[in-house]
């Protein structure tokens, strides 16, 4: 008896539906983005009933990208449509502009998704789908892309950073046909963008002179393509447990050690540098940046501070560890202060970081002495100086710093807790002595949180 292959369903709604069904939880928020082409009008009309027969809330944002000469047209007609079905909807206005060599399409892509990191709510929702998936592959294919540019598109992609909404497509096994059929079937309305028939644009170029010879002799070429990308999704889930195991080996707080890193095979050790840079924020090189990193990173001597930079990323080498610092742009900071009244959290804007002030018994800062005094955090200015042990005197900061191997490039933006004018915290180096808490007494623990957005 044969076995049969069990298909998957093609109509937009009941695939929308079972993925909400599969990963929505009671209670969250949903914003579908809306450009007004067909797939997103559907995917709204879509939502907009599910939304009265599950518990999620919804509204929707535009992007007024301000290419086309018909952008406002645009804008006004996602406006009606959004009131008509009773969902609140945003818009937001950017000015596109390019640098030599960079694609316009590129650029918009990343501001349309800088507009989603900055939203509220539990997911955005986007209308991409079983074609897009396709044309996305052959483009990856073209690039020379390896296997992680080869992988199929998820269903839900996870953000590294708190609060930002997670990505959300649900019609990705629907069809590009089917999504025209329910609209046709439902008498939506649409716009078309003009540039959406202009060849001189790759995926356009795809799509209206390949895939339709393409279709031709291999009718179901989408789903056999978006199954092939499944496959390298799971390959690429195989090689980053292969990162995780030799991270195990080759990591010291979120560093790579680089004596451990040359212990690697070369398709090992790239692999898990590049899985780092990934999981640190960092923008991928290309493969022949990344290959040249990886051989100075196995000749650097132990002496030579490697300094290589790459899109918003750049590389230091420091005491045989290699940093990874992600738009290192410090702003100035000469004479900010920044007044503590008792929160239990201050956010210092300059450092897109936060100081943690936890309450303790016999850790920590005196609660009481805080109390004597205005408590400020500053930056280094120069000149410091500090006594975290009892035992000895007074020193220099910057003697201090050095000590504790502390990198050169993140000493100046280290926040430091004053007590009045006396330097009391410096984080990854202590609490001055006088102003240690005693055994049962209330005290405060400042705890240095340097990534929170």
């Amino acid at each position: 008896m044969g076995h049969s292959r069990k298909s998957k369903p093609n109509n937009p709604f009941t695939v929308a539906q079972q993925v909400l069904q599969t990963h929505i939880q009671p209670g969250q928020h949903l914003t579908v983005a809306v450009s007004g082409g067909i797939d997103s009008v559907v995917l709204l009309h879509i939502l907009a009933q599910l939304s009265h027969t599950m518990p999620f809330s919804l509204s929707a944002v535009h992007v007024h990208h301000g290419i086309s000469r018909n952008a406002g047209l645009w804008s006004q007609f996602c406006c009606n449509m959004c009131h008509a079905l009773d969902v609140p909807i945003y818009v937001a206005y950017l000015q596109i502009g390019k640098e030599s060599g960079q694609s316009l399409e590129a650029v918009a892509r990343e501001q349309r998704y800088q507009v989603f990191s900055r939203l509220y709510g539990d997911f955005v929702v986007l209308a991409q789908h079983r074609d897009d998936q396709a044309e996305t592959l052959m483009l990856q294919l073209l690039r020379g892309a390896g296997v992680r540019g080869l992988s199929s598109m998820p269903v839900i992609r996870k953000q590294s950073r708190q609060f930002v909404p997670q990505i959300l497509r649900p019609l990705l096994h629907a069809s590009r046909h089917s999504i025209e059929t329910y609209a046709r079937h439902h008498h939506l309305n649409w716009i078309v963008d003009e540039s959406n028939d202009s060849i001189a644009y790759n995926r356009n170029f795809l799509r209206h002179e390949i895939f339709p010879r393409l279709s031709q002799r291999y009718p179901n070429y989408s789903a056999t393509l978006q199954r092939a990308s499944e496959h390298l999704s799971e390959s690429l889930l195989l090689l980053d447990e292969l990162a995780i195991m030799d991270s195990a080996q080759c990591l010291q707080s979120d560093k790579l050690i680089i004596d451990q890193l040359r212990s690697l095979s070369i398709p090992r050790a790239k692999n898990l540098l590049r899985y780092t840079l990934i999981k640190q924020g960092a923008a991928l090189p290309s493969s022949v940046k990344l290959e040249d990193l990886l051989k100075q990173l196995f000749s650097v001597q132990a002496d030579n501070h490697l300094q290589v930079r790459f899109g918003n990323t750049e590389i230091r080498c420091f005491k045989g560890l290699v940093h990874v610092l992600i738009d290192r742009t410090t702003p100035d900071r000469t004479g900010a202060t920044y007044p503590w009244h008792g929160e239990s959290e201050l956010v210092l804007p300059p450092t897109s970081g936060a100081i943690r002030f936890d309450k303790t018994t016999g850790t920590g800062l005196c609660a009481a002495k805080l109390s004597t005094d205005p408590v400020t955090v500053r930056f280094r200015q120069g000149g410091e100086r500090f006594r975290p042990t009892c035992n000895r005197p007074r020193r220099s900061l910057k003697n201090l710093m050095q000590e504790a191997a502390m990198p050169a490039w993140n000493r100046d933006t280290l926040p430091l807790l004053f007590c009045g004018e006396q330097l009391i915290w410096v984080p990854g180096i202590g609490i001055d002595c006088e102003f240690q808490v005693k055994s049962g007494q209330p005290g405060i623990l400042p705890v240095w949180i340097p990534d929170k957005p």
